[in-house]
């Protein structure tokens, strides 16, 4: 037995068996049984159960195992490599072999009734179709044997239940009349029962087909990892690839901290720092970015992105569970095992759906038979609504659309964790954005430099004030720097460099127009009280009132200011183009910024943000999230979807019925949010919300669809208009149908 986890635990099981809402219903409910068990979901679409442990519980996997076993299914602890296991069973060449044995055996029953519109009466003799029916009841049905009387041991019922009497009463009634009046072959029902158990063994071969598409995007993300690495033997000359020493690991060998060579055209092993060389990656199954990004020395590249013209130098620092592609595969499976809350009153339904169907079905027999007057009218009415009623497309309504939907997304860089979203998200009547990082870039650049008076030319006066700047970690330092050298402008020689706490900096030149003299860079605030700042303040009034951050440049001593520098957090690129999609989806906006009044108007006015809330504090956010949800003209509750990235705003993204991270952004943000965004493009949060509006029609669809085949068979075949083998028929094509819609969603296109 395995050993007894010290805290609490959490498995992934892969479940064989299943067939039906009612099977996951029975397992869900014999674990919630076993005591320890903290919380546990079951899904059909996936075949696997989820269960967490309470803190420090005694119980194991293989308690957990032969909980399950004892139900009357199999199980076994999921291995994240294998996700094609779980559907190895319906692709492999024995459930292949079992559904084409058992149309050739049910063929030569069922041609008499498809030769009867053509005036050809001919069947076989009645123990030849005795012959031909036996196996296919007995061998190739006996899961349905075995799976329903466990299904009676645990005092529930199932699909296979019902498939097990419905198909027993047509072959014992056949077998009755075989045996009492062995001429009367037209009266014998073997066709209904072999046929029936036919079309179901078809119906659930293609339907793991359908099942296994659903599951393709985790498949393609898991077949990126290579199953190898260039790793050098030791720290080494890293700028000389073509004298460096490696050897070939498997890749669950590599540490972190390893050197690893990536040459063109093959996939990068792990996330790290490129150390050496320069290349284009593409990154497009793992962020959805289309383009190949370029990465030099510095950058950080994601294992799984596929490397493109050059050879590459990386340092490995997050390798198998803790890299980026793991913790996505584990996002969209966790979504996908998920259920939404829809799902869970369909699984109670289901609970009391396969007792009722068996009273309603005995109730047919026994009314059949009082007014008919005729036992064999009665036990085939009887086995049809058994047979039409079997709730496998009902359970499979939901868990295939949010599978098909989550999978689509996360091909185009959206990660759907929380199924819950699905349900809300075509709600959404309001977005509320955070500033900084999502709505803008997040680091604040040197927008322009405004010279006061007659002053040197531009390039002087930017050298000057990136030789005061040189060596500061100030973020306007870093943008005056990175300016100078975007520019191919060469700092000057600077001296005596001294930095003024909360004001800015000053030093002596020693080269340039204002050599020996000592220049100050400060806040334009600062000097605001000094007597020589009126001439300042009377040219740059429309500065110091836009919410723009602002320093001046000026000579230490003496009245002589040089310029005006300009810095902003640039707004992205499509942030309007983004703002304006919501408004034509009748969606509202708001901005909820820690930043000062000005600058957050300005941003807000500029790409036509609705509502602004500034000077917020990161604890007030959720807050401000909270009365948006109440404030409406009408009366009416709002929708409220935030988006964010930063630490601060994780409670908001919480609170929020939407929580939209950008992964950019910190991981608190992203473990709050309801979806992710894989690359910081604004587009993607319209399109977003779009696939979730279209994966909850999906499971609308799906429902519907089930119940009318469900519940409009039912009376067909209670008064005899549906036969068994047309009922079976109908049943495996609901199934299908549910899935095949599902399936749908693999065509959606980003919204542009």
């Amino acid at each position: 037995m395995a050993k007894p986890p010290t805290d609490s635990a959490f498995y992934t099981l892969d479940i064989q068996g299943m067939t039906c809402a009612s099977c996951v219903g029975r397992i869900e409910r014999a674990l919630q049984k076993v005591p320890d068990i903290d919380k546990v979901t079951v899904n059909l679409a996936t075949e696997q159960a989820r269960v967490r442990l309470i803190p420090h519980s005694a119980l194991s996997v293989d308690d957990l195992i032969q909980t399950i076993q004892k139900t009357g299914y199999e199980a076994n602890i999921h291995q994240p490599t294998g996700s094609e296991c779980a559907y190895e069973t319906a692709w492999n060449a024995d459930g292949r072999v079992s559904v084409i044995i058992s149309f050739l055996l049910s063929t030569p029953l069922i041609v008499p009734m498809l030769l009867m519109p053509f005036g050809i009466h001919w069947s076989l003799n009645g123990w030849w179709q005795l012959a031909l029916a036996t196996p296919v009841q007995f061998v190739l049905g006996w899961r349905f044997y075995r799976a329903g009387f466990h299904a009676l041991k645990a005092g529930s019922g199932n699909m296979d239940l019902l498939i097990a009497i419905g198909t027993s009463a047509a072959y014992g009634l056949s077998l009755f009349l075989l045996l009492s009046h062995s001429e009367h072959t037209d009266e014998y029902y073997f066709e209904g029962s072999a046929v029936i158990i036919s079309m179901v063994l078809l119906g659930k071969w293609l339907e793991a087909r359908a099942k296994k598409q659903t599951g393709e995007a985790i498949r393609a993300l898991q077949k990126l990892w290579p199953e190898d690495a260039r790793v050098l033997h030791a720290k080494q000359d890293v700028q000389s690839l073509g004298n460096a020493n490696y050897r070939i690991l498997p890749i669950e060998e590599l540490i972190p901290g390893d050197q690893v060579i990536v040459l063109p055209g093959e996939r990068i092993p792990v996330d790290g720092i490129v150390l050496h060389g320069t290349s284009h990656v593409d990154e497009s199954l793992l962020t959805g970015e289309s383009n190949p990004v370029k990465k030099e020395v510095s950058k950080k590249v994601i294992g799984g992105s596929m490397n493109g013209d050059g050879a590459l130098i990386v340092e490995a620092q997050a390798i198998g569970t803790e890299s980026v592609l793991s913790k996505i595969i584990f996002l969209v499976e966790d979504a996908q095992t998920q259920k939404a809350p829809i799902q869970k009153l369909v699984d109670q339904i289901s609970a009391y759906f396969v007792p009722a169907i068996l009273l309603i079905a005995f109730l047919t027999g026994l009314i059949n038979w009082l007014v008919l007057e005729s036992a064999s009218i009665a036990i085939l009415r009887a086995v049809s609504v058994l047979v039409i009623a079997c709730p496998c497309a009902l359970g499979l309504a939901t868990p295939a659309a949010i599978m098909a939907g989550t999978g689509v997304a996360a091909r185009h860089g959206i990660l759907i964790k929380d199924p819950q979203v699905l349900e809300l998200a075509h709600r959404i009547n309001i977005v509320a954005f955070d500033k900084t990082g999502t709505l803008t870039i997040g680091e604040p650049r040197l927008l322009e430099i405004i010279p006061f008076g007659n002053q040197p030319p531009m390039p002087e006066i930017l050298a000057s004030a990136a030789g005061l700047q040189l060596g500061s970690e100030h973020p306007l330092a870093k943008a005056v720097i990175s300016e100078a050298r975007a520019s191919g402008t060469l700092p000057l020689s600077v001296s005596d460099s001294t930095i003024i706490a909360g004001l800015g900096i000053e030093g002596k030149l020693n080269q340039g127009p204002w050599k020996d003299a000592v220049l100050v860079l400060q806040s334009l605030e600062s000097i605001s009280k000094e007597a020589d700042f009126q001439p300042v303040a009377a040219k740059f009034h429309s500065i110091l009132n836009n919410g723009q951050t602002s320093s001046v440049l000026r000579v230490k001593g003496r009245n002589e200011y040089i310029a005006v520098f300009l810095f902003g957090d640039e707004i992205k690129p499509n942030a309007k183009a983004v703002i304006h999609s919501l408004h034509s989806e009748g969606i509202q906006t708001a901005m909820i910024s820690g930043d000062r009044a000005e600058a957050a108007s300005a941003v807000a006015k500029q790409i036509g943000i609705d509502e602004i809330y500034a000077s917020v504090m990161p604890e007030n956010k959720a807050q401000i999230v909270q009365n948006l949800k109440e404030i409406s003209a009408n009366k009416n509750r709002r929708w409220v979807a935030m988006v964010g990235d930063g630490v601060n705003d994780a409670p908001a993204l919480a609170s929020a019925d939407v929580g939209i991270a950008m992964a950019t952004g910190t991981d608190v943000a992203i473990q709050s949010a309801g979806i992710t965004l894989m690359r910081g493009d604004l587009t993607l949060i319209p399109q977003a919300l779009d696939i979730s509006r279209k994966t909850w029609k999906k499971i609308q669809q799906n429902l519907f669809w089930a119940f009318v085949f469900n519940t409009a068979g039912i009376p067909l075949a209670a008064i005899g208009y549906l036969s068994p083998m047309i009922a079976g028929s109908a049943m495996a094509l609901s199934s299908l149908f549910v899935l095949s819609n599902a399936l749908l969603l693999k065509d959606w296109k980003p919204i542009t």
